[in-house]
């Protein structure tokens, strides 16, 4: 009866790898978002952005009329 040698590292390692994936896979789970979600997640940051992008506030005491010609004092 002769025993079969075996390397410990082999086991170890893919002991170690199908960790990592069952890992990676609850990570999916918990973290992931299908492409899908994520455009449609910037789709709408775009839309907020365009929108404040095209409204302005005016500071205090003044009024929006004042800075449109600053050069005709009347």
């Amino acid at each position: 009866m002769t025993a079969e040698i075996v390397n410990l590292n082999k086991f170890r390692k893919a002991r170690e790898k199908a960790e990592d994936e069952k890992r990676a896979e609850q990570n999916r789970v918990r973290y992931g978002r299908t492409k899908a979600e994520k455009e449609q997640s910037a789709q709408i940051e775009r839309i907020k952005e365009r929108t404040l992008d095209g409204a302005e506030v005016a500071p205090r005491g003044t009024s929006m009329d004042d800075d449109l010609d600053p050069g005709s004092a009347s």
